[in-house]
């Protein structure tokens, strides 16, 4: 099945959600302290224990959901579909198994369904917030969930 798409325009202030695995938290909080002033423009969510984490370290307003493990990558991937997220940061951990693995892939898999941007690695992270599209409003591509339901009605 080919999902029709339509147009979206996301707004110059964008909600970034913060994820990070247990060894990555540490270079999340670094990478959003070094880019607080960007951030600062923005609306940010985030797990649980990352979203104290970088709280307690950058002083930044954040919306916390419950950690990972225990449903907020999902709570996370609700709002990806709602089109409250417009950007995903996630420093997740390649060397580490996760019991909460498949989580995380939906999580990942919502996000390239719904044709948000997302970094997984500080480079990546810094080529995003440097953007120029990060400050202006864009058009982004999003499934066309009411043609599909009208499709089949």
């Amino acid at each position: 099945m080919v999902m029709k798409m339509k147009s979206v325009q996301v707004p110059a202030q964008k909600s970034i959600a913060l994820i990070a695995h247990d060894n990555y938290k540490q270079a999340l909080c670094d990478w959003v302290i070094k880019h607080k002033d960007k951030l600062s423009a923005h609306r940010l969510c985030a797990t649980g224990t990352t979203g104290y984490k970088i709280v307690q370290s950058s002083g930044l307003e954040v919306q916390k959901y419950v950690s990972g493990p225990l449903g907020g990558d999902q709570q996370i991937g609700a709002k990806i579909a709602e089109g409250e997220v417009d950007i995903l940061i996630f420093f997740w951990d390649p060397f580490e198994p996760m019991p909460h693995d498949p989580d995380v892939k939906a999580l990942l898999r919502i996000a390239a369904a719904w044709n948000i941007p997302v970094a997984c690695t500080p480079a990546s992270a810094d080529f995003m917030v440097n953007s120029s599209l990060l400050a202006v409003a864009f058009d982004r591509n999003i499934p066309d969930y009411e043609g599909y339901l009208a499709d089949r009605i």
